[in-house]
This record gives structure tokens, sequence and C-alpha cells, in this order.
């Protein structure tokens, strides 16, 4: 693969990374204990803070699996196995990586795991 692929591969995914880093930031609070103090909340208020944490820790499990993949495509890109098929080990189109740089699998591969 071009190395002017590969770096520009690179920028979007440590965008991607970044993003998802400030975006963890930023739930950190929804993410935290719900208070049990029925004086100042309604059972039904504080039952939906329950649902919006459980919600906001769904997504931070979430956004920490894709950042293990993006480092996991970082790490590939420095040991230059990066774009190729952890399957058939056969180089994944330029189209498929730049939707998702961390993908480890060609479409075909890819089609033949999901059925």
């Amino acid at each position: 693969m071009d190395k002017t692929v590969i770096r520009r591969l690179k920028q979007q995914i440590i965008a991607r990374q970044t993003e998802l880093n400030e975006l963890a930031e930023m739930s950190a609070e929804a993410r935290n204990t719900v208070s049990l103090d029925q004086q100042s909340v309604g059972r039904l208020s504080r039952m939906d803070a329950m649902q919006a944490q459980a919600m906001a820790q769904a997504q931070d499990r979430q956004r920490s699996a894709e950042l293990m993949r993006i480092e996991q495509a970082l790490t590939r890109m420095s040991n230059d196995d990066f774009g190729y098929c952890e399957e058939c080990g056969e180089e994944i189109s330029e189209k498929r990586l730049s939707v998702d740089p961390a993908v480890l699998f060609c479409l075909k591969c890819a089609n033949a795991n999901e059925g």
C-alpha cells in the first residue's frame, strides 16, 4: 500500500481516537453512580437517571472497544502489517480502509465470518 495512503489513514484514525477520548471525558459524569436520595429525586426520575447511566456505560464500553481497535491498527501501521487481512493475508481495499481504518478483514473474509 502506498505510503501517502497510509499517512492519510493514520491521520484519519488519530482524529477518530482524539474524538473518542474527548467523548469519554464529556460523558464521565453520566456514568457516575446514581444518587439514591429519594427526598430530592422521585422514583421515576431516579429510574430515568439509572437508565441514562446504563446507556452511558454501554456507550463507554463501545468507545473502549473501538479505541482498542484503533491502538491495534496504529501498532500494525508501525510494524508494516497494516492493510492486510488477518484471515487470508490479502491486501484490504483502500476504499474499505477509508471507511474504517481499523478494520481487520477484507470484505470476502468479513462476509464469510458473518454467515
